[in-house]
């Protein structure tokens, strides 16, 4: 960019499946992460305790790369 500022880099998160069933630990992250039904979506910026979080839960959650801050 002009001004030197760098983009930040953003990820979009989608709920896709039930946490009926599922540990606490990972009831807890997902919603950490914002996520409180089957079907929300958060914008969460790339930062290494996301990406740890999003490891956690990866089988619950789609990740998309952003490069806005918009949910949609």
């Amino acid at each position: 960019m002009a001004d030197g500022v760098t983009p930040v880099a953003r990820v979009r998160l989608t709920l896709r499946r039930s946490l009926i069933g599922r540990p606490e630990a990972q009831r807890r992250v997902v919603h950490a992460l914002g996520l409180h039904r089957v079907g929300a979506v958060r914008v969460h910026l790339r930062t290494p305790a996301v990406l740890g979080a999003i490891q956690k839960v990866a089988h619950l959650v789609t990740v998309e790369e952003v490069s806005h801050g918009r949910d949609r």
